[in-house]
């Protein structure tokens, strides 16, 4: 099998929002309780989706994540390949249409191999973003006296303060705070669960980021956590491992979430 490749490249984002908007990909809109339409949120990811495979082939680059400086118009993708630097610019050379190479410029695209084996027991600092969120086994009452139905995806701490606290009325986050259970515990439980048998995480892992964003899906725009964690982890498997690199982490993953980037390990 050919080595993993970290790719990067370059895109401008008004460019992305023109590009979607015309596709109609990545838009979303929202209504009041009338029906009236307000205002669109923008999913990148979602755009970024199309655009890569139509570029690129599915799967090709995923898992991928948008990097952009605060207020800049420029940014990034950095995604995991087993298509070298050569193979990726010839596949959008071939594959992407004339009006993609206004968004991003593939000429300017990078990759390097990560390494091909990984010794057990070696410390690496990562940070990944994710949405953390799983579909319910059973329906699951809420204080309001609906209940969400069976398969319905749910934020992970959503879900556990429900089941500590069915009837707290709109207090979930005071109640699972009160019990010790932050949003940043339930997440980090959530990411080492799907982590376990390939890495262990240390006691450092951190929420570095959090925000609710509304995201666009096909026929609907569900709205759910946008989480950023940080810290070490020790690699247990370092085939899983791999594997976990390649695969991505977690639900959507083709949107731009899941990707774990690798960084030096941070001293405890």
């Amino acid at each position: 099998m050919s080595p993993l490749h970290l790719v990067r490249l370059p895109l401008s984002l008004p460019a992305l929002a023109r590009w979607a908007a015309a596709r109609n990909y990545g838009w979303t809109t929202r209504r009041d309780q009338k029906g009236r339409e307000q205002d669109a949120d923008f999913d990148e990811g979602r755009a970024l989706h199309h655009l890569l495979v139509e570029s690129f082939g599915a799967g090709v680059l995923t898992p991928f994540r948008l990097m952009v400086a605060p207020r800049s118009t420029q940014a990034h993708v950095y995604a995991y390949s087993r298509s070298d630097q050569a193979a990726l610019r010839d596949a959008a050379q071939s594959y992407a249409l004339p009006e993609v190479a206004a968004v991003c410029d593939w000429t300017q695209l990078d990759a390097k191999p990560l390494p091909e084996s990984w010794r057990t027991g070696r410390r690496i600092g990562f940070e990944i973003r994710i949405k953390p969120v799983s579909r319910i086994a059973s329906s699951l009452p809420n204080a309001s006296g609906a209940a969400f139905a069976k398969g319905a995806e749910l934020d992970a701490f959503l879900i556990e303060a429900l089941r500590r606290f069915p009837q707290s009325a709109g207090e979930h986050e005071q109640q699972m705070t009160r019990a010790g259970r932050s949003r940043q515990a339930v997440y980090v439980d959530w990411l080492a669960e799907r982590l376990k048998g390939a890495v262990t995480l240390e006691s450092d892992v951190r929420l570095a980021h959090f925000l609710r964003r509304r995201a666009a899906r096909k026929n609907f725009a569900p709205e759910g956590p946008d989480a950023t964690l940080q810290g070490n982890l020790v690699i247990v498997d370092p085939a899983r491992f791999q594997e976990l690199l390649a695969k991505g982490v977690g639900r959507h993953k083709a949107y731009g979430f899941g990707m774990l980037l690798l960084r030096p390990p941070r001293i405890l």
